[in-house]
């Protein structure tokens, strides 16, 4: 057992690495055609500017990774706390009482097919220009995915374990804690990683109705000003946040449910 333990920790140290260099070679990839199509086509430096402005505005505006990167990082690993587990418990009660499930699901299918932006005026209005705003921007973009997959996994339980379960007259919370649940993970870890993705962006669209920093803001205020390579640079900040935050609720799903590993390689 400690020989496969070793085996399975230096295999997951191997990948690590391999995702690394992967993730190197793409991002050099992106930013050589990048120059490439300012050499060929040599747009004007207000429409595209060149990697090397970008980099500038980076070193020149530190402020943009000590202050407004931070509050972005805060309100969307929040956000994506918030959001996760309001879909869990959502998910839950749906799972538990079919009548609530049936009243819930179609307004939760309304309430996403609105525009973003719409509400989110409203959620500045409601919970200020702070920090609370953002976050609850955020949690609206995360919680429905989280609560449509999970759900769907509960609901997609083997029928033989429910037959056994009946058949052994086990109580609703046993079936759903003891089989439904344990099933459900799988899917669940999938919800949870599509809405990674979605939490900075949740944040940012809140620092665009109103904000006084974050990365949103910074776009904001440099987009008026026409200093499109610090658009970009907080563009790259973005990115390479939601990579990192993608990374990380990888790593805390990864074994969330090792009957159930992933084969495909």
């Amino acid at each position: 057992m400690a020989a496969r333990a070793e085996f399975e920790a230096g295999d997951g140290r191997r990948g690590w690495i391999a995702g690394i260099v992967r993730a190197l070679v793409v991002a050099v990839a992106l930013v050589a055609i990048w120059q490439a199509v300012i050499l060929i086509f040599a747009p004007p430096p207000f429409m595209l500017p060149p990697p090397s402005r970008v980099w500038r505005a980076l070193v020149e505006r530190p402020d943009l990774w000590r202050r407004d990167a931070v509050t972005t990082l805060i309100e969307t690993v929040s956000g994506l706390i918030t959001g996760a587990l309001a879909g869990i418990l959502l998910a839950l009660v749906m799972t538990f009482v079919p009548a609530i499930r049936r009243i819930l699901m179609p307004l939760l299918i309304v309430t996403q097919a609105f525009p973003v932006f719409a509400i989110a005026p409203l959620l500045v209005l409601w919970f200020g220009f702070g920090i609370g705003s953002k976050i609850v921007m955020a949690t609206i973009a995360i919680f429905f995915p989280v609560a449509s997959a999970f759900h769907d996994g509960l609901a997609r339980t083997e029928a033989g374990l429910i037959d056994l379960s009946r058949l052994y007259r086990a109580r609703r919370w046993q079936e759903i804690l003891y089989l439904r649940v344990p099933d459900a993970l799988p899917a669940l870890a999938s919800g949870l990683r599509v809405a990674a993705v979605y939490a900075p962006v949740g944040a940012l669209i809140g620092e665009w109705v109103g904000a006084s920093s974050g990365l949103g803001y910074a776009m904001l205020m440099a987009n008026g000003r026409a200093q499109t390579d610090v658009v970009f640079a907080a563009l790259v900040i973005l990115a390479a946040m939601a990579v990192l935050v993608r990374a990380a609720v990888e790593i805390a799903t990864r074994h969330i449910a090792p009957w159930a590993p992933e084969t495909l390689r």
